[in-house]
Order: C-alpha cells, then sequence, then structure tokens
C-alpha cells in the first residue's frame, strides 16, 4: 500500500519502546492482524497454521475447534469476504498433504460461502497457470469460478525481500509488477464480492461437534457391548458347568470379568479469558456427551450438544441439570470378580424358581444385550440423519 519498486522498505516496525511493540506484535499475530491504511482501509486477517501437522490428525483438530471457537464467540468474527487457498504455481497435482488441508479448510464453510473462495498463487511469473487449474479441478476442490470458467486466482511473487542488484533487478521488478497487479486485483474483488455471514457454517460445525460426539459414544458403546458379550459367554460357561447345582437349589460362586465405570482425569482447563477446555458427562448415564473439543461452554447448559433443556447425546436424553463440566471422562473397564447365585439373581432381578432355570437366567442376560444393541443401531441412525444434515449444508461433507 503506497510502496514503489523503487523503495528499499516495504515494511518497517519503528521500535519506541520495546516491550511495548514486541507485547503488540505478539498479540496481533495471535489473533489476527488488523490493518489500518490511512484511515481507508481495516482489514482482518486469520492465518491457520498447523493444518497437516506430522503430529497427526487430533492436532488439525484443534485448529478447527479455535476457527469454530472464533465463528461462535459473541466478540469473534462472523462473516467472511474471502477464504484464500495457496498453492504454488509450478503444482501440476496436489499433493496428499495439501490436498488433505484445503479439504480439512473448505469443510468448515457452508455452501454459501462457495463464490468467497479463491485461490493465491505464488513464485508466479504472471502466466495463468493452467497446470494448476487441472490440479484443483483434479482434487474437486469448491471454490469460485471466473468467466472462463476457471477458478477464480490472484498471482503473487514474494521475491521483495531479496537484495536488488544489477543482475536480479529485471527480475525481481517483473516480480513485483506481478505482486502488485495481483494485489490490486485481489483488492478490486474483495470490495465488489459480498461478505458471507457464517451462521451457517457455524451450523455446520455444530453438526460436525454432533457427529464427532456420537461417533465417541457409538465407540464407547461398541466396547461395552464386546465386554458384555464376554461376561455373558462367561456366565453361561459357568451355568453349564454348574448345571446339577442349579437343578438341585446348591450354592455355588463364579468368576467373570465384570463391566464398570470409572472416572479418569483428563487435560485441560482455561486458556484465555473466553475457552474453558473440559469433558460435558453425564452423571446418570454416566457418559462422556461431548468430549473431546468442548471449549466454548462454560457450563453443561452452554454445551451444544444440548437442546430445549435436554442433552441430544446420552442414552436416555438426560436434563442439562444431570450434567457435569469437568477434566474427568467416563472410562469402561473390566475387573475379576466372584459372583454367587444370590448375587446374580439380585443383578439381574430374578425370582428364585426363575433362577433354577438355566435358559430364563441367560434370557435375562440377553434382554440385556438386546437393549444395549437397540442403542447402539439408535446412535448409528442419529449419526446417518447429521451426515444428511451435513450434505444438506456443508460445503464439503468429508
Amino acid at each position: 500500500m503506497g510502496v514503489t519498486f523503487e523503495d528499499d522498505i516495504c515494511f518497517e516496525i519503528v521500535e519506541r519502546e520495546k516491550r511495548e511493540v514486541r507485547q503488540k506484535v505478539r498479540l496481533q499475530m495471535r489473533v489476527g492482524l488488523d490493518l489500518c491504511v490511512l484511515g481507508l482501509i481495516s482489514l482482518t486477517v486469520i492465518d491457520t497454521p498447523g493444518y497437516g501437522d506430522t503430529r497427526g490428525v487430533e492436532k488439525d483438530a484443534i485448529v478447527s475447534q479455535k476457527l469454530f471457537d472464533l465463528f461462535s464467540s459473541k466478540d469473534g468474527v462472523h462473516e467472511i469476504d474471502a477464504v484464500g487457498l495457496v498453492v504454488k504455481a509450478s503444482e501440476n497435482r496436489l499433493s496428499d498433504r495439501l490436498r488433505y488441508i484445503f479439504d480439512s479448510v473448505v469443510s468448515l464453510f457452508g455452501k454459501d460461502l462457495e463464490e468467497n473462495i479463491v485461490a493465491l498463487i505464488t513464485h508466479s511469473d504472471g502466466i495463468a497457470p493452467k497446470n494448476v487449474f487441472h490440479a484443483l479441478e483434479a482434487a474437486n476442490i469448491k471454490c469460485a469460478k471466473n468467466e472462463k470458467n476457471q477458478p477464480l486466482h490472484f498471482l503473487f511473487n514474494n521475491s521483495q525481500t531479496t537484495e536488488k542488484t544489477e543482475d536480479n533487478e529485471f527480475g525481481l521488478e517483473t516480480a513485483w509488477r506481478v505482486t502488485n497487479r495481483g494485489m490490486g486485483r485481489f483488492g478490486e474483488f474483495l470490495k465488489r464480492s459480498k461478505p458471507q455471514t457464517l451462521s451457517k457454517t457455524v451450523d455446520v460445525l455444530n453438526e460436525r461437534i454432533k457427529l464427532a460426539a456420537c461417533i465417541h459414544k457409538l465407540q464407547d458403546r461398541i466396547t461395552s457391548i464386546e465386554l458384555k458379550m464376554t461376561e455373558i459367554n462367561q456366565i453361561k460357561e459357568a451355568l453349564q458347568n454348574h448345571k446339577e447345582e442349579m437343578e438341585k437349589n446348591k450354592k455355588f460362586t463364579v468368576e467373570v470379568d465384570e463391566v464398570y465405570k470409572k472416572k479418569q482425569q483428563i487435560g485441560g482447563g482455561m486458556w484465555g479469558l473466553v475457552f474453558y477446555e473440559a469433558a460435558v458427562c453425564c452423571t446418570v448415564c454416566e457418559e462422556n456427551c461431548h468430549y473431546p473439543g468442548c471449549t466454548m461452554a462454560w457450563s453443561p447448559s452452554d454445551c451444544v450438544v444440548m437442546a430445549n433443556g435436554h442433552c441430544t447425546v446420552c442414552t436416555g436424553q438426560c436434563p442439562v441439570s444431570d450434567h457435569v463440566k469437568e477434566n474427568w471422562i467416563y472410562v469402561t473397564k473390566t475387573r475379576k470378580v466372584q459372583i454367587t447365585e444370590e448375587e446374580m439373581k439380585k443383578k439381574y432381578e430374578m425370582s428364585k424358581s426363575e433362577s433354577r432355570k438355566t435358559g430364563n437366567f441367560l434370557d435375562s442376560l440377553q434382554r440385556e444385550m438386546k437393549s444395549l444393541t437397540a442403542e447402539q443401531n439408535k446412535l448409528l441412525d442419529e449419526g446417518y440423519q447429521q451426515v444428511l444434515k451435513l450434505e444438506q449444508n456443508a460445503l464439503n461433507v468429508d
């Protein structure tokens, strides 16, 4: 802005008071970059460092969660003028990592943002990079199109920091002109494009959170069913071995792997003045209704998995009052226990006459298995319905 090729300095921070300026610069780098040039432009740039991190997809989930928090926070960002996908002009196919990053970013937004997604092409010589267009098309990247039905794009060549010499001045000037024209055209696009509110995007992110919670719950339910099946098979085998004792109403004891829930501490706590990372759990169902990823809610009533005063995830859709937000979760465990016939009768609410009949006892166990399986099918259906909602609203369902 207001800089020419002949200028030796493009941008400079004057440190009058080093500590104060450094703190200000660090703050700007954390929450975005506010530029006010001659009172004419106010621009907020949101960078997304960390996608495709080699430490695993968990780090990507943190980036997505922070963007969701930024978009849904009262004091956050509520509309977007443009989403820029940065790609080198030399790319003739998107690498798996770059495609994963683009898919991850695009999947955050609603379908109404497609016309605001553009390609920012770096290391450009000023010629239309048809190979990049083919690469974006082959990867099925959703973005705005120009009048030639090409991805809407802007060209840049960031060579401004290279020292000028007699040998490279011509090349640097060409790079400057490419960047200056690209920046000018991008500025014109920002002026004429219609900012999109992020209400649909927040809805998409909410659906993804609910789907993730449903999947975590489903995984826990599958584990519980497998462990319960082991317990039932152990009891069934024991009953066969003690059939004679049962028929004679003699007392006996069997050893089984009993399934139970235990609280386990997790990391979390407050970071900044807005975010509180912990798990929302139901103390009645002993289920983790929103974990991981619950950061914006200060209490269970503020959590996105709550609706009309009830939980949309836990088994009985329990009221909010049955939930807590704490730095622990429920985990499913097993322990070896000795169980007597009387304890079995009490546990499975059988009468004395029923306990003499092995078949009736197993029927009681099988009814519990059916109940668990029915809940698993219900969770599968809920997950499917959430995927259908994403297909209606999300720019990228995957």
